[in-house]
C-alpha cells in the first residue's frame, strides 16, 4: 500500500520506484475506497497535483476517465459521487472523450443517493459534485451549451425525498450560471430550458408539506436569480462573469418561481 499521506507531505514528489501508471492505479483505487479518510483525504490532493503538473502521460488520463465515466454504474455511491471529481480535474486540464459526457449525462438525473454526508462513508455530495463537472462540460467547445442546461432541468425536476442539505442548490445554481456565461448561447437557448421545469411543477396544486424535489428546485432558481443579476465568479480569487442574455435569464426564472409559487 501507498503511504498517500507522505507524498502529499512531500509536496506530492512521485515515489521512486513502480511506474507511474502503476502508481495512479492505486491511486484510483483510493479514490472509491469506502474509508473517507483514504477517499477524500491525501489521494485527492496528490491526484490534483499529479493532473495539473502533468505527471500523469495523456494516454494514461484518458484511460483515468474512462474509469472515472465507467463507475457511474458503479453499486457503491462513494465510487460513483466522486467520479465526476475526478473528470472535472481532467477536463479542467483540457482532457476530453465525448463519451464521458454521455456516461455522465446518464448518470446525473438517475441517481437516486442525495446525501451529502453520511456518518460512515463521510462526504458524498452526488449532486454537488456532479454539478461542478456539469459547469465544465458546459463551458467545453465541444459540448452544446444547451445539452447540459437541459441536464440541470432535468435534474431538479427528477423526484426525491431527499431535501439538499449540505449547500446542493448553491452548487447546480452556480454550475448553471457558469453555463450561461456562454457567449454562443442564444436567447432562447438561455431560457427554454427553464419551460421543463415550470412545466413540471406549475400545473398540480401546492401541497404541504412542500415535497423535496419542489423545494430543491426553487432554492436553487433563487440563487440562480441572484447570480444573473449579479453575475459568477469563476473561482473564489476571480471577477465575476455576466451571464448571456442576463436580463432575459432573469425574467424568465422570476416567471418560472412565480408560476409556482402561486400556484
Amino acid at each position: 500500500m501507498i503511504d498517500w499521506k507522505s507524498i502529499e507531505a512531500a509536496d506530492c514528489a512521485v515515489p521512486a520506484g513502480p511506474p507511474v501508471d502503476d502508481v495512479v492505479d492505486e491511486l484510483s483505487r483510493a479514490l472509491a475506497d469506502p474509508d473517507p479518510l483514504v477517499r477524500d483525504g491525501a489521494p485527492y490532493a496528490v491526484l490534483a497535483t499529479w493532473i495539473s503538473r502533468g505527471v500523469i502521460g495523456a494516454s494514461r488520463r484518458l484511460e483515468l476517465g474512462d474509469e472515472m465515466a465507467a463507475r457511474f454504474t458503479d453499486p457503491r455511491i462513494e465510487a460513483r459521487a466522486f467520479a465526476p471529481l475526478v473528470l472535472d480535474m481532467l477536463v479542467s486540464a483540457g482532457d476530453f472523450k465525448a463519451g464521458w459526457v454521455d456516461a455522465f449525462e446518464r448518470w446525473y438525473p438517475a441517481e437516486h443517493d442525495l446525501r451529502g454526508h453520511d456518518d460512515v462513508l463521510g462526504w458524498l455530495h452526488a449532486v454537488a459534485h456532479g454539478a461542478d463537472l456539469l459547469a465544465s462540460f458546459g463551458r467545453h467547445r465541444e459540448v452544446a451549451p444547451v445539452r447540459m442546461l437541459e441536464l440541470a432541468a432535468t435534474r431538479l425536476t427528477a423526484p426525491t425525498d431527499h431535501v439538499f442539505d449540505q449547500l446542493e442548490d448553491d452548487r447546480l445554481a452556480r454550475a448553471v450560471a457558469r453555463v450561461l456565461t456562454r457567449t454562443d448561447l442564444t436567447e432562447r437557448e438561455a431560457v427554454d430550458w427553464l419551460e421543463p421545469i415550470a412545466d413540471r411543477f406549475g400545473a398540480d396544486r401546492l401541497s404541504t408539506p412542500v415535497p423535496a424535489h419542489l423545494s430543491n428546485c426553487l432554492r436553487t432558481l433563487r440563487l440562480l436569480y441572484v447570480l444573473a443579476d449579479r453575475g459568477v465568479r469563476p473561482a473564489p480569487d476571480q471577477p465575476a462573469q455576466p451571464l448571456a442574455h442576463r436580463d432575459a435569464v432573469k425574467s424568465a426564472v422570476a416567471a418560472v418561481l412565480d408560476r409556482i409559487v402561486k400556484r
